[in-house]
């Protein structure tokens, strides 16, 4: 039996394997290969032993069955201390396989039955089962250290064959989920929540820490699947904690989700406590923040053009931002920022990514819904009372309307001409919110609209939305005291909007 070790080499993803051959060539390794991976290899003048040659048995059925040999399993899977492997690969002229290097198709990247690998995985897996004699690597990233160690000692240790392991049963579990992701979506029942739901996720940052100091945090995502955060710059300023990238997460799909206008979202413990839209952004921005000024310290600003010299004088103007968020900013306006606000995070990036399932984790499982998404338009919507609203009092109905449902609940929003001027959040009843988002609008609103996310079940809410000074309320309806409220609405000189769509958000 040959007495040097072997190495078989399968990879999609080519990236470093020829420099990795040339090592293992230049270590006294004998390598094994098939396909495009052994015509690179042969093509860089690297020897190498192609599988059909070593097996004695041809590729088939159009390259499905390639290393599904006992040729190729029996060298990886032998347990070098049971005598009895020993005598079957003698008996069978099967070389020990002490290193499996392969990654699989990028099935994410182009989903299709012809992209379900088979040989890969199983190879992969074998190896990983038997990682107490060989070494599995499935990232090229990992090809240099390996190198390093085998320079070294001669061989991997037990910690790193155990370390490789583990990534390589990460590798297939994230194709498997992908696999699975994929033909839930392929499934007739439209709609309906999947009977499993599998993701595997990977480390994609360190956070600074998590929701409080002592609590480590770090970002993950989708194993091979990039989000928008992974093409988002920072600039400048501290790390980013959990919080921001929380709080930044919600900022972003607001203002994304106020139309094409310029806009401005400000966000404070995942809740806008200033929003606003307009056609100059400086203005925009400086409506936004009056909302609450008091709420914008420490908070989340989300922008959604390009910022400019003078927008950055109006945030000069105003309290510390922990985050701006921006598409991109204008020359100079980073280093503008940076010197006035050593501590703020300035954040480029593009726009928010569409997600299929919504998740949360709660104490002993999980939550799954499909993301809420805007169904009734305004051409569903029902003005219930005998007063109609005007133009402009319709467009404050469907702008306050649109931030609610970005608001915990329960929630009331109250807003005038482009500007959300009083935000009630969070409250165990919708009377409380009102009266905190007549608070701080302050009279502002009045002549504008009030959002409320859910049904009002008695009147009182409607007459906490007029002492605002309010002219038209929009709300999903549906209770059964609605006839006392439209009556009490009419009896106020209100408009009043039913959406038939409720906004909670918890």
């Amino acid at each position: 039996m040959d007495l040097k070790r072997w190495a078989l080499l399968s990879v999609f993803d080519k990236t470093g394997i020829v420099e990795l051959a040339s090592a293992l060539h230049e270590l006294g390794w004998n390598l094994l290969s098939s396909g495009g991976t052994a015509r690179v290899i042969a093509g860089a003048g690297v020897p190498v032993t192609d599988v059909a040659d070593y097996t004695g048995s041809p590729i088939m059925l159009g390259h499905r069955v390639v290393t599904l040999h006992p040729k190729i399993h029996g060298g990886i899977l032998a347990d070098r201390h049971d005598p009895a492997h020993q005598d079957d690969l003698t008996a069978n002229d099967i070389h020990l396989i002490d290193l499996v290097v392969a990654n699989l198709y990028p099935f994410t990247a182009e989903p299709g039955i012809e992209m379900i690998d088979i040989g890969g995985p199983t190879m992969v897996r074998a190896a990983a089962k038997n990682h107490a004699h060989v070494g599995v690597v499935v990232d090229p990233a990992a090809y240099r250290d390996v190198v390093g160690e085998l320079r070294q000692t001669g061989e991997l240790c037990d910690s790193t064959r155990q370390r490789l392991a583990r990534s390589a049963f990460a590798h297939t579990a994230a194709y498997d989920a992908a696999i699975v992701t994929w033909m839930d979506g392929r499934q007739d029942d439209a709609g309906a929540m999947p009977p499993t739901i599998h993701l595997t996720l990977e480390r994609a940052d360190h956070l600074r820490y998590g929701e409080n100091p002592h609590q480590p945090g770090a970002r993950y995502r989708q194993v091979g699947v990039a989000s928008w955060w992974d093409d988002t710059v920072q600039y400048g300023g501290l790390p980013l904690s959990y919080l921001n990238l929380f709080d930044a997460a919600a900022a972003w799909a607001l203002v994304h989700d106020l139309g094409e206008r310029a806009s401005v979202a400000i966000i404070k413990h995942a809740n806008p406590c200033g929003a606003a839209v307009g056609e100059d952004l400086a203005d925009t921005y400086r409506r936004a923040y009056e909302c609450d000024t008091r709420s914008a310290f420490g908070g989340i600003v989300a922008l959604n053009r390009v910022v400019d010299a003078a927008t950055v004088s109006r945030i000069e103007e105003a309290v510390q931002a922990d985050l701006i968020i921006a598409p991109g900013y204008e020359d100079g306006v980073v280093e503008r920022i940076s010197q006035r606000r050593t501590n703020t995070r300035i954040l480029a990036a593009p726009p928010p990514d569409r997600v299929s399932l919504a998740l949360r984790q709660v104490n002993g499982g999980w939550l799954a819904q499909t993301p809420n998404e805007f169904v009734a338009r305004p051409q569903d919507w029902r003005v219930v009372t005998k007063l109609q609203p005007s133009a402009g009092e319709l467009a404050d109905a469907g702008f306050a309307w649109r931030i609610c449902g970005h608001v915990s609940s329960n929630a009331i929003v109250l807003a005038k001409g482009g500007t959300a001027w009083g935000i009630g959040a969070g409250q165990q009843n919708r009377v409380e919110a009102g009266r905190i988002a007549a608070a701080k609008a302050d009279g502002r609103a009045a002549g504008g609209a009030s959002a409320a996310d859910a049904f009002y079940p008695f009147p009182d809410g409607i007459e906490a939305a007029a002492d605002a000074g309010v002219r038209v309320v929009i709300q999903p309806g549906g209770s059964v005291n609605d006839g006392d409220v439209i009556a009490a609405a009419d009896e106020l000189g209100l408009a009043m909007i039913f959406t038939g769509e409720r906004q909670f958000r918890h």
